[in-house]
């Protein structure tokens, strides 16, 4: 599968909605098994847009597993078809996040990235029923940055302060550093 990257206009394209009566069809089941199975043959990433397998269609799929870096993280696999963010809770907090978009791991940006910790979300499932729920945490911030995608916008157009961009290596020296103190 080939990923769109930072420069492709399908990434700054807003996301086109799926017909409910679309979700069950072979094409929108394919399109969401290619990218969890990308998705899960990655080392590094915990959520994928449409968009980004070049795909102009409103489809999120986010799949978190506990790393080294995390290993208190839950398991999390979620199909988002249409999502809307509909409420956010509290103040937004500086994140760190980078993007599958941003070319290959070892060279690839990451930056902190103002997100809500508690997100209000209404979707449908990869089975075509309505869902809305409350997320937080890591789920809430990777499922704010997937619909970023869906709209057209990247996580270093939230970037305040570039002060934070650094390369992956760098990322990975930050995170080691922090769990060991």
């Amino acid at each position: 599968m080939k990923i769109s990257e930072f420069g492709d206009p399908v990434l700054r394209t807003v996301a086109k909605k799926v017909p409910i009566a679309e979700i069950k069809s072979e094409r929108i089941q394919k399109l969401i098994l290619d990218m969890t199975d990308f998705l899960s043959s990655k080392k590094h990433g915990v959520g994928l847009a449409a968009p980004q397998m070049g795909e102009s269609l409103a489809v999120a799929i986010i799949l978190i597993r506990p790393t080294p870096n995390r290993p208190e993280e839950n398991k999390v696999k979620l199909t988002l078809i249409n999502p809307e963010i509909i409420t956010n809770f509290g103040q937004r907090k500086q994140m760190w996040e980078g993007c599958i978009s941003a070319g290959p791991i070892n060279s690839s940006l990451f930056a902190k990235v103002p997100r809500y910790k508690k997100i209000k979300l209404k979707y449908h499932d990869e089975k075509g029923a309505k869902r809305e729920k409350i997320f937080d945490g890591l789920l809430a911030q990777v499922i704010q940055h997937e619909v970023d995608h869906l709209n057209g916008r990247l996580f270093v157009d939230r970037v305040k302060d570039p002060k934070t961009y650094t390369t992956f290596k760098e990322y990975m020296r930050l995170v080691k550093a922090k769990s060991n103190s």
